[in-house]
């Protein structure tokens, strides 16, 4: 009961917070415009109050519905909201330079002004669609102290954040494995959020997962998206196309500690340390720890672990909320990072929540080699 009472605390968060941005637009639009009962205002007015609650209806029937219908309109309403987060930021700067124009003495002409930071936020959205379709190849050389003979040269995909559901489906997911598969990576990491949390036939959607080979392994931990709920469907999904569930575990491998612990299980610092302790981290051998978040890496950096790879931040997909991520992160938020005797490095992701678009960030595979 209490968990429901905060997801619609939640939702009515969001639809407020929707309601006032599409608000701000009309009134920004409007300002000095027709008269108020005509036509065309009471159109566009209409049609903003209809758009204020479409990401949210879309989102309420994703999770309970999937066919073609559904997927259109959530697609729909997930790019208009990221379009709306750069007409909102576009209708603040029209404010507030009118108002600094105004203090000042100065005339400008506010509807003008309107049209060309309206006009440059759609051009910014549209290229943060484009960019959010093209995933890069990220190269990075990782140094680890005690890493086996047999792993040096070796080099390992780490992909993240694929969250395929409603936006993304199997079809992304094979084009992402035959692009992995070009590089013929040693061994693979997937750090979670492979799955939306959206309704989803899971099993169908991890299908060209069984394409995706390598000799050291392929390795997985569940993220947030997997544990809104029950995971076992997505956990059985994984594990069915062949891939390895890691859940509170270490497995060994030519020498190299590979260690998996899901989201659930990471949220709060004594409880991760605990895990550790049990999955007994050798000190003075090269360890990874395949982690959703990187949340606390200081906790795993205190129980030995020499190299944290992670995903989760988006890199906050797209500006200002990447501000917000590089805020709640700090240095963690993405790339490769060290924090006492410990390497921790952060993915951008492949995929994208919510809005499909990237603008201040760009969808990744990443390729580790190891020195």
């Amino acid at each position: 009961m209490q968990l429901r009472r905060g997801l619609i605390g939640f939702i009515v968060i969001i639809q407020s917070i929707l309601f006032l941005t599409h608000f701000l637009l009309y009134e920004t639009w409007s300002f000095s415009s027709s008269p108020s009962g005509s036509p065309g205002r009471l159109s566009v007015k209409l049609a903003l109050s209809l758009l204020s609650v479409s990401f949210v209806g879309a989102s309420l029937l994703a999770f309970r519905f999937t066919n073609s219908a559904v997927r259109a309109f959530y697609k729909v309403a997930a790019v208009w909201t990221g379009l709306v987060s750069f007409l909102f930021f576009a209708a603040l700067s029209a404010w507030i330079i009118f108002g600094v124009a105004t203090v000042a003495g100065l005339s400008v002409d506010f509807h003008k002004m309107v049209e060309w930071l309206f006009g440059a936020a759609v051009v910014a959205g549209l290229f943060g669609l484009f960019n959010a379709s093209w995933t890069r190849i990220t190269r990075t050389t990782v140094r680890l102290a005690n890493l086996p003979p047999a792993w040096r040269g070796r080099r390992a995909a780490l992909i993240s954040d694929l969250h395929l559901g409603h936006v993304r489906n199997g079809s992304f997911l094979r084009r992402l494995v035959a692009k992995v598969l070009r590089e013929k990576p040693d061994a693979i990491f997937i750090a979670g959020d492979l799955y939306d949390g959206t309704a989803i036939d899971a099993k169908r959607a991890a299908q060209p997962l069984s394409d995706l080979k390598a000799p050291q392994g392929v390795y997985f931990v569940a993220g947030n998206h997997e544990q809104f709920g029950d995971d076992s469907k997505y956990l059985h999904a994984v594990a069915a196309a062949g891939v390895r569930v890691l859940s509170n575990e270490k497995v060994e491998v030519d020498g190299l500690q590979i260690i998996g612990v899901p989201y659930n299980h990471a949220t709060r610092e004594a409880h991760l340390a605990s895990v550790l302790r049990d999955v007994r981290v050798d000190r003075d051998r090269a360890s990874i720890l395949l982690i959703h978040a990187p949340d606390h890496p200081a906790t795993a950096e205190a129980a030995g672990v020499s190299l944290q790879l992670s995903g989760h931040t988006h890199l906050g997909q797209f500006i200002p909320w990447s501000w917000m991520a590089r805020r709640m992160y700090r240095e963690f938020v993405y790339g490769l990072k060290r924090i006492g005797k410990m390497q921790i490095f952060t993915s951008s992701g492949a995929g994208t929540w919510g809005p499909p678009l990237r603008l201040g960030s760009n969808p990744e595979i990443v390729m580790l080699q190891f020195d």
